[in-house]
């Protein structure tokens, strides 16, 4: 690997941790804000609520990881070019291409991983997810009382309420 590679790749991963790091809390966090309805004031541990949150980022990782190959690809290769390095490798008779090329590689090893990732440990992690969720719902069964829809939470059941009160 050349001297240039090394630069590019180093110059791709710092932004690429931070920008997955980053898109990774905030889609974990749109998740749990989904399910807080169900989370919230039911008496569940800490532990619980950890081991739900882990099964989640399992589930999101391969959703962040594109998202994050394209944020710090933009940032990299704009950070390069907004300090002339692009114009510098090009006067030294560097093509555009040659420079890409460490980026699209990593990039295809990464969704290769991604691949992996979806086909092997996605399936488990989605499976035991679901089931702590339905552990949370029901832990203590609260009816999702919704004012103006019919609600059939009760067998045998339709109710459908005009205002909710307390």
């Amino acid at each position: 690997m050349k001297i240039l590679d090394k630069y590019i790749l180093k110059s791709f991963l710092v932004p690429f941790i931070a920008t997955f790091l980053i898109v990774l809390f905030v889609l974990v966090m749109q998740a749990l804000w989904q399910a807080f309805e169900n989370i919230a004031g039911k008496g569940i541990s800490v532990i619980f609520i950890l081991k739900f949150l882990y099964y989640t980022t399992l589930m999101i990782i391969p959703q962040a990881l594109p998202i994050g190959v394209l944020l710090s690809s933009i940032m990299a290769l704009g950070n390069l070019g907004e300090n002339y390095e692009f114009a510098a490798a090009k006067s030294a008779g560097v093509s555009l291409q040659r420079l890409v090329r460490p980026i699209g590689i990593l990039a295809i090893a990464l969704s290769g991983l991604n691949f992996l990732f979806l086909n092997n440990v996605f399936p488990y992690a989605n499976q035991k997810q679901r089931n702590l969720y339905l552990n949370i719902k029901k832990k203590k069964p609260a009816l999702a009382l919704v004012p103006g829809s019919f609600n059939a939470d009760i067998p045998g059941y339709q109710i459908k309420f005009v205002e909710k009160y307390g």
